[in-house]
């Protein structure tokens, strides 16, 4: 039961991962890989705030985790979304990697060996189902959250600075901005999983949140439909169902992690090929 758990507390940490990840490329169009680093600098914000500063309450470090996310995403964007297409690509591959490396060798983050006993803030049998809930009502928010932006007045200025920029400029209105925008909330919320992340499993490493996260979260976005609301629900469930179904397969840890990266990118290939609107074809 506590395994079911634990999956059900994945796959809602992840919708909120893709949901985000969707408004930032789906509907804003923005060509970047480095979403689950901003995930890492929640989780390691919480983390790090839970241990040594047990004071602030355990909401209010999400909500750091969420704000050191948000200022991250600003500092980067301020600079990178300057350029487009394949530089803005390789500069957030670049900002994600670097930043690795600093969690990696950083003392105070744990270095290579990772940031370990985080306090738990929730303790005794009902600890799981009572995260499930925290957990899933995130995940709710956070589609219903970006489906209103994205289907109101904001939403469809969002649709024309990313179906031609020229012309949204040319009408007065500030692409750069509305990009900063949809950049920092996108990221918010990946910083808000990497808190809930971090409270739940109490241990964080800086190889979860590696290249293989970013194909795993783009194929979650791939697969259910990019730019629909519920597209990145769907992708979650399937992406994280099919990783449990290879452990069954009792393969060597050696074996068993490129054979998720191979199927992660090769799902991705083949829905670009054969359905590039993904499962829900933009219905949803």
């Amino acid at each position: 039961m506590d395994y079911l758990v634990t999956i059900a507390v994945l796959i809602a940490i992840y919708t909120i991962l893709a949901t985000s990840y969707n408004l930032v490329i789906g509907y804003g169009g923005l060509s970047t890989v480095a979403h689950p680093i901003f995930f890492a600098i929640g989780a390691y914000t919480t983390g790090l705030l839970a241990v040594h500063v047990p004071f602030i309450p355990p909401l209010g470090n999400v909500v750091l985790g969420m704000a050191a996310a948000v200022v991250a995403s600003v500092l980067l964007a301020g600079s990178a979304l300057r350029v487009s297409g394949d530089y803005l690509l390789i500069a957030s591959l670049g900002f994600q990697l670097g930043l690795l490396q600093l969690l990696k060798n950083l003392e105070f983050t744990g270095g290579p060996g990772g940031l370990s006993a985080i306090p738990s803030t929730i303790v005794g049998p009902m600890r799981g189902p009572i995260f499930l809930a925290i957990c899933g009502a995130a995940a709710l928010a956070c589609v219903f959250a970006v489906r209103a932006i994205v289907n109101g007045p904001y939403g469809r200025a969002i649709s024309a600075m990313r179906d031609e920029e020229l012309a949204f400029t040319a009408l007065g209105r500030n692409a750069m901005s509305m990009k900063i925008a949809i950049f920092a909330i996108g990221c918010g919320m990946a910083g808000g999983a990497g808190g809930l992340y971090a409270y739940y499993f109490q241990y964080l490493s800086p190889d979860q949140f590696d290249v293989l996260a970013s194909a795993a979260i783009l194929t979650m976005v791939v697969l259910g439909g990019m730019g629909t609301a519920f597209g990145p629900v769907v992708g979650a469930i399937l992406l994280l169902a099919i990783p449990q179904a290879i452990t069954f397969l009792q393969l060597p840890p050696s074996i068993m992690a490129p054979t998720q990266g191979i199927i992660f990118t090769v799902l991705v290939l083949l829905f670009l090929y054969l359905r590039p609107s993904g499962i829900l074809g933009g219905k949803a």
